[in-house]
């Protein structure tokens, strides 16, 4: 008997293949460029002259954003490819990184995340489709695992390198020198996915009525399940009580707490989050592909629900750890839910019905990140608390009403 390589046997239990380390190369560039500045824009706009609600448009823009283009991504990659697909989004990013670097100007700053800040919501349902094509049922929870591991690299690695930039150049020229940094990145990152990403395979047959992309919402939504329906439901409560503080945990651990922390410090909290999360995907991938998938889901809502009642007791640097650990943790179940989604979703239309879920869900969510700036404006305990109070009513509707794959 011959016996494989211990390297393809590393490869298939993670689902690695051309295409997926491709994505994983992508991801990796494009995202450390997005991250090295991105947590920092709230102090950015504050040092522009905005001011409080210019930061909360800012974050509900975020979500907004994400809900308008991922519908628009899916359909464009189901459309034309997602290899196809990948290039434009990653042009469109481009184009709002040279916005800001161009013009230090908090309006400017807006306007260029109008493009950047598309890059993950517009390209995640092409991602999606690509993993859903290339492997197997059996491996796909690892291949949003895997996904979603490398995705935290630059979201952790990335505010550290950005927090040097603030302290050797402040924040004004700091942030510019991230941005700068970020364009060249997503030129690296085009010619290297160009490379690896396979072509999808020609249809050999004309295409039927029903397999052609769906470019209409509501059509598309008769097609959703009431699993998905239900989950849908969850996911925007628990994202409420994400988004509800999302902009502000920034100003909260540098201007807020007893003993403020600074740039380089907060760069170090995101990492310690980032590496939580990284710790768990494989194992948590590796069992959730052979067993029920709503018990990882609904871990993970918990975790969602305590960061921000949890946040609003720190008062240090030390305890701030202990509380991005918990952060970190609210990923438990994140591949699995992504997976569960794509699962769930009609064949030959994944990548749409993926965009569809996250239009829906990020379209609510960003009334939640807008209404955040005025709950922080009558105190950020205020914000923490309703953003709990969010959390546990989404977290004990999964519990009642949640589905899993095998029990729809």
């Amino acid at each position: 008997m011959v016996k494989m390589p211990r390297a393809i046997h590393i490869s298939s239990f993670l689902g690695l293949t051309r295409s997926t380390v491709g994505v994983l190369c992508m991801v990796t560039l494009v995202g450390l460029g997005e991250r090295l500045a991105e947590r920092f824009l709230p102090i950015y706009l504050l040092a522009l002259g905005g001011g409080a609600l210019s930061i909360g448009f800012l974050n509900a823009m975020d979500n907004l954003l994400s809900a308008v283009y991922a519908f628009p991504g899916g359909y464009l990659s189901d459309r034309i490819g997602y290899k196809r697909a990948l290039v434009v989004f990653n042009v469109i990013a481009m184009a709002g990184f040279l916005i800001v670097i161009l013009v230090p100007a908090w309006q400017a700053v807006l306007a260029g995340a109008v493009l950047f800040m598309s890059w993950s919501a517009i390209s995640l349902p092409a991602t999606m489709s690509l993993i859903a094509r290339v492997l197997p049922m059996g491996k796909r929870t690892m291949g949003v695992s895997m996904h979603s591991l490398v995705r935290r690299v630059p979201m952790g690695l990335g505010p550290i390198l950005g927090g040097l930039c603030i302290g050797l150049w402040g924040i004004k020229n700091g942030v510019r020198t991230a941005f700068t940094v970020a364009f060249i990145l997503t030129i690296v990152a085009l010619v290297i996915q160009q490379k690896l990403i396979e072509d999808e395979p020609a249809k050999t047959s004309p295409a039927k009525t029903t397999d052609k992309p769906e470019r209409n919402p509501f059509k598309l939504y008769h097609l959703m399940s009431p699993s998905l329906k239900r989950l849908l439901v969850s996911d925007i409560l628990v994202r409420f009580c994400e988004q509800i503080p999302y902009a502000f945990v920034v100003v909260w651990c540098m201007q807020n707490i007893t003993e403020p922390v600074s740039a380089f410090q907060f760069g170090i909290l995101t990492g310690i989050e980032m590496i939580t999360a990284m710790l768990v995907y494989i194992p948590v991938a590796y069992l959730a592909d052979r067993s029920s998938k709503k018990p990882f889901v609904l871990i993970t809502f918990v975790f969602f629900t305590c960061f921000p009642f949890v946040l609003l007791l720190c008062r240090s640097f030390e305890w701030l750890v202990l509380a991005f650990i918990l952060r970190g943790f609210k990923e438990f179940g994140e591949p699995t839910r992504k997976a569960l989604i794509v699962d769930l979703a009609p064949e030959n239309r994944k990548a749409g019905m993926f965009g569809l879920y996250y239009l829906l869900r990020d379209g609510c969510v960003s009334v939640a990140a807008f209404g955040g700036a005025f709950l922080w404006q009558i105190s950020p305990a205020t914000n923490f608390i309703a953003a709990f109070l969010f959390g546990v009513a989404g977290t004990i509707w999964f519990w009642i009403h949640g589905r899993d794959l095998s029990s729809q």
